[in-house]
């Protein structure tokens, strides 16, 4: 049996247009995802574009990591963590966190989470 081909989107960070998923101003969307070959333990990656306006309160219903590509974020919890997060830093939100995004220009992450394709 042969194994399945590895999958390629070049020049994703440039290329992929995330659509609107809430506000006037919050953009995601998965490039690729497992849903199909692994319906059971699905993973699911892609970007999530903020551009200045409203902020984003979103609960996790699923675990994700997240690493900041381009721009800058202003990422806080319930907990009171507070931090302003640029290019190369690196987030784990866990299932049931409550994370508010915020920018004050514009910011680009690159995502992988433990999600059904277009479960965000």
């Amino acid at each position: 049996m042969a194994s399945p081909a590895f999958s390629y989107h070049a020049k994703a960070q440039s290329s992929f247009k995330p659509p609107l998923i809430a506000n006037e101003n919050a953009f995601l969307g998965d490039v690729f995802s497992s849903t199909k070959n692994d319906p059971d333990k699905p993973v699911s990656a892609g970007f999530f574009r903020l551009e200045k306006g409203t902020a984003l309160e979103y609960e996790y219903t699923y675990h994700e990591m997240k690493i900041i590509l381009e721009g800058e974020y202003i990422i806080s919890d319930e907990t009171g963590q507070k931090v302003t997060a640029g290019p190369g830093d690196v987030f784990y939100f866990p299932k049931g966190s409550k994370i508010t995004f915020e920018t004050g220009s514009y910011g680009l992450a690159f995502y992988t989470g433990q999600r059904k394709e277009g479960g965000a």
